[in-house]
């Protein structure tokens, strides 16, 4: 009887959850829609290239939207139960909230699970064909200078920029490490200069002003130079604002490997740090809100389901809110980048722990 019960709860729990995702991503494109249709009308996009644009915009509005669809479908379930007196015959036959809730509890921590992955590379994914396309078609998020650059050549080497200039072609204060095949954590070799140009003819960079570091064991070897060209760097000054990755742009695995990158020049890597524990954190935002809202749905009897799905929404928004309060005070340094990331998932857990003892015990 019970597995019977799980099974209409879960197909009933996961249908009413593809519903809402699928009304927030109509919402949300509709909105969005409305707010570029000047761009897109004034650069000539075709139809083709709205659809596209559209098609990787879903993935991000999937990713912010799935913890209050979780939420609102685990409501409206259960609140078609508390309509049908389904779930007062539950608890008369001595089913604990807890047990009414587990085909729920089960789902979500699944679908949150899949949330690491989505919204760690999927998403970002998602969002580089994106913003290319914002940045190609609409013209939106283009920068006439770049600063701080920095970007991974080839598998042993790293460029760091720290003024790049797109009209003038000119690369300012730069330095190209080159680390070990062997040991991708051991530098054998440093180049900083004061400025490079491309050579279009000779398809090699002319470093002017620098010096040149070869480091063997304990040793290290020094020489300065006026010019210098490398004829081996895998990119054009074409290439360089491509390969200036935004965050949202980086899988977990490339936020891990640019906080290591960074650590390793002696600069604060403290808000990379911060989006790669807040995309897992957000993940499990789903379970967050589950479990704060179904005691307050199964404990309210007596209320309509519209006046509990507005308490459930207030609290989920202020959960959000405050989880966005909290990544402000770590990227000022007030915080610990983790304890940034997970201190509103671990207060309000607390809190919806609390609440499932008080239901429980009602």
């Amino acid at each position: 009887m019970f597995k019977i019960l799980d099974k209409y709860l879960t197909k009933q729990f996961i249908l009413t959850l593809l519903f809402g995702l699928l009304a927030f991503i109509f919402i949300f494109i509709i909105i969005d829609l409305m707010e570029k249709l000047d761009d897109f009308i004034d650069n000539s996009a075709g139809l083709n290239i709205v659809l596209q644009y559209y098609f990787y915009l879903m993935p991000e509005i999937i990713r912010l939207m799935l913890p209050v669809s979780v939420l609102l479908s685990a409501l409206f379930t259960m609140g078609k139960l508390s309509e049908t007196n389904e779930a007062t015959a539950m608890k008369s036959s001595g089913m604990s909230f807890l047990r009414i809730a587990q085909p729920f509890i089960l789902t979500t921590v699944l679908i949150s699970l899949f949330a690491v992955y989505f919204g760690g590379y999927l998403v970002p994914q998602a969002n580089k064909e994106r913003i290319y396309i914002e940045q190609k078609f609409l013209r939106i998020g283009l920068v006439r200078n770049q600063n701080n650059i920095i970007f991974q050549d080839s598998p042993t080497r790293i460029i760091t920029i720290r003024y790049f200039d797109p009209k003038q072609k000119v690369v300012n204060r730069v330095g190209i490490e080159e680390f070990d095949k062997n040991n991708p954590t051991k530098l054998i070799e440093r180049i900083d200069a004061k400025r490079m140009r491309y050579d279009y003819k000779s398809k090699a960079w002319i470093l002017h002003d620098g010096v040149k570091r070869i480091f063997n064991d304990n040793k290290e070897a020094l020489k300065t130079f006026t010019t210098l060209a490398e004829n081996n760097l895998n990119f054009k000054p074409e290439d360089i604002l491509k390969k200036q990755i935004k965050p949202t742009e980086m899988t977990l695995s490339q936020l891990s490997s640019e906080i290591k990158n960074i650590l390793r020049s002696g600069n604060d890597p403290t808000r990379l740090e911060i989006e790669y524990h807040s995309r897992i954190a957000f993940a499990f935002a789903s379970i967050i809100t589950l479990l704060f809202g179904l005691p307050l749905t199964l404990n309210k009897r007596h209320t309509g389901i519209a006046l509990q799905i507005g308490i459930n929404l207030l609290i989920t928004f202020v959960y959000l809110a405050f989880m966005q309060i909290s990544q402000a005070f770590g990227k000022n340094g007030a915080l610990n980048p983790f304890l940034t990331a997970w201190l509103a998932n671990i207060i309000f857990l607390a809190g919806a722990i609390i609440n499932i003892i008080r239901v429980q015990r009602s």
